[in-house]
């Protein structure tokens, strides 16, 4: 904090950002983002921020997210597609229905074990062994 201090100071008295920035070690556009900050911000410009994103591509809202599950436990032979179909429809102020999740969303890696209803190893080699003779 102290550096960006002196950085922004001597930059307000007069001195080029390039020669700033070389002086400093930081490149250009770091030089004009921490600039940029004290303009916007003041002193609290200074002070890091976090790298925390401010939201998660693959998250989805939460009441979505409770609608799923709560259809998965009403209607456990549900797939994918039906659940997605449902929500569409009791979901209407989701508009376009492309902000609800795909299909692939709503299946087993998404949601709780208990919710979904994969086949057993037992039933995987009496499909396999049917497919052979």
């Amino acid at each position: 904090m102290d550096e960006r201090l002196r950085f922004v100071a001597r930059l307000l008295d007069g001195e080029t950002m390039s020669a700033l920035c070389k002086e400093f070690g930081i490149s250009r556009p770091t030089g004009y983002k921490i600039f940029n900050r004290y303009k916007e911000l003041g002193p609290k410009g200074f002070e890091d921020r976090s790298r925390r994103p401010y939201r998660h591509a693959n998250k989805l809202p939460f009441q979505v997210e409770r609608t799923i599950l709560a259809l998965k436990r009403e209607y456990p032979s549900w797939g994918a597609p039906k659940i997605r179909e449902k929500l569409i429809k009791e979901l209407p102020m989701v508009n376009p229905p492309d902000l609800l999740p795909k299909k692939v969303t709503t299946t087993r890696e998404r949601f709780p074990a208990k919710l979904t209803h994969g086949r057993s190893h037992n039933e995987e080699q009496a499909i396999y062994r049917r497919a052979d003779h």
